[in-house]
């Protein structure tokens, strides 16, 4: 299965694309406000507003076999150690060799943001070649994860 950390995901379309060509089933999770998709494979799942609500969701379903596309490194944190295969929007993987120190400079960075209020702002725009990078790396997650399963 393909769990999506839908809110805000640029690449929702991707994942359906992808998941369709494996026939997999995907959950699209968000706390609403998505055009569902008539894709039989692919299940829009509202939940209730709150903090991390749908982060729970996919975090207590996750596990081994299964795919998770978040942006959220605390959800790929508890994906991760479920067993999950987790991929960022731009295309980065997250695994067991890298999760805590990608949470540690997540942390850290959150704590130079909280100490300094100049320090504010997004990061880079999201490019093409990070739609690129996110087909290819989604791919590769899809083919491993089923291996996983085997």
């Amino acid at each position: 299965m393909i769990y999506v950390d839908a809110d805000a995901c640029p690449v929702k379309a991707e994942v359906e694309r992808v998941g369709t060509r494996h026939s997999l089933r995907m959950y699209i999770v968000s706390n609403g406000g998505l055009r569902p998709s008539q894709n039989p494979l692919v299940e829009n799942v509202i939940v209730p507003d709150g903090p991390d609500v749908a982060d729970m969701w996919i975090a207590d379903r996750a596990t081994k076999g299964d795919v998770v596309v978040t942006g959220d490194i605390p959800l790929a944190a508890k994906c991760v150690e479920a067993g999950a295969r987790v991929i960022k929007h731009n295309g980065e993987v997250l695994d067991t060799r890298n999760i805590g120190q990608v949470l540690a400079t997540r942390d850290l960075m959150s704590d130079l943001r909280a100490a300094d209020p100049f320090r504010q702002g997004g990061g880079k725009p999201f490019s093409k070649a990070d739609r690129s990078r996110f087909l290819d790396g989604l791919e590769r997650a899809v083919r491993a994860a089923k291996g996983d399963v085997t």
